[in-house]
């Protein structure tokens, strides 16, 4: 996917993180693969996944997805001990990983998932290369976004 594309409207979105944009600047999105068991994949599919309060960790060189809620559907996984909270890996080029490590050790970015959708049967997580916002930043863009809805509903109307 693009830098700045979104797949909101899409079917193909799974879920989405709005979090993510309230709580940071995003300054560059990237899309990755994840390593993913069966049952995980069928919950995906029933939309049971929750991107609120998992963030990104690189950990010797590799790229992880820590905190993400996958809840196991009960005819999915009978012979499987599910752990809905597992940390799963992500699937990212070496060239793409060390530029994010670079970014995130020196320059003080985070890494947050921002959504996940399904594309050509697999599952891809969409991170953001973010820096946090403060307070006054917080609501400078509540405003915008007020301001946004107010002229369009008074276009709407004229």
């Amino acid at each position: 996917m693009a830098k700045g594309k979104k797949k909101t409207g899409n079917s193909n979105t799974i879920a989405l993180n709005k979090k993510a944009t309230h709580e940071y600047h995003i300054e560059q999105r990237i899309e990755c693969g994840l390593v993913l068991e069966g049952w995980e994949v069928k919950s995906l599919r029933a939309g049971r996944v929750q991107l609120s309060e998992s963030y990104v960790k690189i950990l010797h060189g590799e790229a992880f997805l820590i905190g993400t809620h996958l809840s196991p559907l009960t005819s999915a996984s009978t012979h499987v001990n599910a752990d809905p909270t597992r940390t799963r890996k992500l699937l990212l080029k070496r060239g793409e990983l060390n530029r994010l490590i670079g970014q995130t050790e020196r320059a003080g970015y985070t890494l947050v998932p921002t959504a996940m959708y399904w594309k050509r049967g697999r599952a891809k997580l969409e991170i953001g290369l973010a820096k946090g916002k403060k307070l006054h930043d917080k609501r400078a863009s509540e405003k915008d976004r007020d301001w946004q809805r107010e002229k369009e509903r008074l276009f709407k109307q004229q």
